[in-house]
């Protein structure tokens, strides 16, 4: 019953999304208003179909009805209630529901805030949406059928796969998928642009905040990705490049380069074709990522679900890709003729250069990133593209982008004048020097390490000092101390406050990853208990291991005592976890976390459990902890730029 019921939703609202493609055209054609109409209703109810299908298979998953392939093969009955709903996205056709269903949200809500205005473009707008919701949905009613019945019904479930079974799970696929599935909203107005020969920055207005609310979401959900690998994969790390995070993090590339390039349409009526183009990069960059985690063409350890489904992304990419291609070239006329450049010392060559950066960057990951599968197709060849390639590619152009947050911010538009430079600029030079000869003077001498440190610096130290001469002119000008003074710029310049929050915490971040890499220390070794290892000023004792029987899964675990220069830190107990379908364990590391460094414990293997010898191995990881502040930090920015508080916002709303 829960199947039929859920397929046939599924179906009902495929029938919506083609009546939702063909309706503007007819509106279009006819200029009748009726059809515009019913395109807005026919998002409405694929809403509600899309509402339901997605209800009835948690209920399926929550009540562990068997009898559907997709839920006997992703919950058990001893699986937590959370566990099971989480299912919903633990493999293929699960997750291509979620997708749709964040899809046709973000559909019903453009269509009900722009319910009277932007009357030119929503018949498009609505169109576009309605297109990449059939072909999502066909996915799913006819290749990948997340409501395929089971017979013979199972006494009991296969479960997730042990991996997901992590509180992260809660939020880290959601916070992607919104992310990706966001970026639709930008490019849907693009199009609608296009189609209309509208090009000026009226889209991009529209669509500012959602934009920003993608980039948002698509941000952490590669932050707590990043925590995820940290402290589930066991590994010590946060970033392997693996294929799967380079499918993550390839749309955040162009998506934020868009972001810094609008502010040049915005306020110079340039780069109109540019922006147009990165839009179109960034939304196909997210049927590109589905493409490579769910058709199983890769190798990864997150690549958690594969299918029959690659060719149909394909198809939907070259789709994409062509026409979207083809209605620029087609606008090309109107597109010639914009402002250029009038000096290369301007805010305006910072933001290209920006881009450049950000766009070089996406092409040398996404060439490692494919490279393995052009080799395979191309020579028959196996080989893999490691971190050492990404590390030695994209380390220069980060730190370059680092350096750009610095200087985009405070040179002026148009022109930069001598006195501009030497106003917004001698003082984060010295300071930034300064703290380049400190570090160096405390024995940092890793090149890059150092480099990454001053540029840092000199980003914190232009903020600190455009601030600063801000709070004073606030002081001249109406007598305002400066926390009034401050509280009175960001009001009136939430856009330009949010983006320093936002820069500081990539500065964070860059800090984090800087320390980490750099200053690393490992040791490995077997304990017996009351034996002790040391790692840098560290000391750990084993006192024993321990075996429980949990709901899933049979857990060996460790206790070690942890000091450091003698004073206690407490207890760390790393484990082993072992499922019924797993051949081999599932590591759980833990760690101590502070903000100079973290110690990370690994059980790498042990003994019979009465025998009690343990194989330890201890990471020392710097500075790891400002990643995740950096995260948060980049959220809260994000969220200043965003939220109306001013009355530049209101009507900008």
């Amino acid at each position: 019953m829960t199947a039929s019921l859920g397929h046939t939703c599924v179906l009902l609202a495929f029938a919506l999304a083609l009546w939702g493609i063909a309706a503007p055209v007819l509106h279009a054609r006819t200029g009748d208003e009726r059809f515009h109409a019913s395109a807005r209703y026919a998002i409405a109810g694929q809403f509600l179909f899309v509402t339901a299908a997605a209800g009835a298979l948690i209920y399926a998953l929550v009540a562990t009805d068997f009898s559907i392939r997709y839920v006997a093969f992703n919950t058990t009955r001893a699986t937590p209630v959370y566990y099971r709903v989480t299912g919903l996205w633990g493999a293929l056709e699960g997750s291509l529901l979620l997708w749709e269903w964040i899809l046709i949200i973000f559909s019903a809500l453009v269509a009900w805030c722009y319910r009277a205005r932007m009357r030119e473009f929503m018949p498009w707008v609505l169109m576009v949406f309605s297109i990449v919701s059939a072909f999502f949905l066909a996915v799913i009613a006819f290749a990948s059928n997340p409501f395929e019945p089971l017979s013979p019904v199972p006494a009991d479930g296969r479960g997730l796969n042990p991996l997901l079974e992590d509180a992260n799970m809660l939020s880290h696929p959601p916070l992607l998928y919104t992310g990706f599935v966001g970026l639709t909203v930008p490019f849907a107005f693009a199009i609608a642009a296009l189609i209309r020969g509208r090009l000026d920055q009226s889209w991009i207005v529209a669509t500012r905040r959602w934009t920003i609310t993608a980039w948002f979401f698509l941000t952490l959900g590669n932050i707590v990705g990043a925590w995820w690998s940290y402290h589930v994969l066991g590994w010590g790390g946060y970033w392997a490049w693996d294929p799967v995070e380079n499918a993550a993090f390839m749309p955040w590339l162009p998506a934020t380069a868009f972001l810094h390039s609008v502010q040049v349409q915005e306020r110079r009526g340039m780069l109109k074709t540019w922006n147009l183009l990165l839009i179109i990069i960034a939304f196909s960059l997210t049927i590109f990522g589905t493409f490579l985690t769910r058709s199983g063409v890769l190798s990864s350890i997150h690549a958690f679900s594969s299918g029959p489904v690659g060719f149909y992304f394909l198809a939907v990419l070259a789709f994409v890709l062509i026409s979207s291609l083809g209605l620029l070239a087609w606008r090309s006329d109107q597109l010639r003729g914009q402002p250029e450049l009038d000096s290369v010392v301007s805010r305006e060559s910072a933001f290209v250069l920006n881009n450049v950066v950000f766009v070089s960057a996406l092409f040398t990951i996404f060439l490692g990133t494919v490279f393995p599968l052009l080799s395979e197709a191309v020579a028959g060849v196996q080989v893999s593209v490691g971190a050492p390639y990404f590390n030695a590619v994209t380390a220069p152009l980060f730190l370059l982008l680092v350096f750009l947050m610095g200087v985009g911010p405070l040179i002026a538009w148009r022109r930069a004048s001598w006195d501009n430079l030497k106003r917004n600029f001698t003082w984060p030079v010295v300071a930034s020097l300064a703290v380049a000869a400190g570090l160096f003077a405390g024995g940092i001498r890793s090149f890059f390490s150092l480099l990454g440190f001053t540029l840092c610096a000199f980003t914190v130290w232009t903020m600190v000092c455009d601030t600063w001469l801000s709070l004073r002119a606030r002081r001249r000008q109406a007598g305002e101390g400066p926390l009034r003074g401050f509280a009175t710029l960001v009001r009136r310049n939430q856009r330009r406050y949010g983006g320093f929050v936002v820069h500081l915490g990539v500065v964070l971040v860059v800090l984090g990853i800087a320390g980490s890499m750099a200053y690393s220390i490992e040791r490995e070794a077997t304990l017996s208990v009351g034996e002790t290892l040391t790692a840098g000023p560290y000391r750990v004792s084993f006192e024993g291991l321990r075996g429980s029987q949990q709901p899933t899964h049979y857990r060996v675990e460790g206790a070690f005592q942890v000091s450091r220069n003698g004073h206690e830190l407490g207890r760390l107990s790393p484990a082993l976890k072992f499922f019924p379908i797993q051949d081999s364990p599932i590591g759980r590391a833990v760690f101590y976390s502070s903000l100079k460094e973290d110690v990370y414990l690994i059980l790498s293997g042990f003994s019979e459990v009465g025998q009690n010898r343990a194989t330890l191995k201890v990471l020392i990881r710097p500075l790891v902890l400002w990643i995740w502040l950096g995260g948060v930090v980049m959220a809260l920015g994000t969220l200043l730029a965003i939220l109306p508080m001013g009355p530049a916002r209101r009507k900008e709303a």
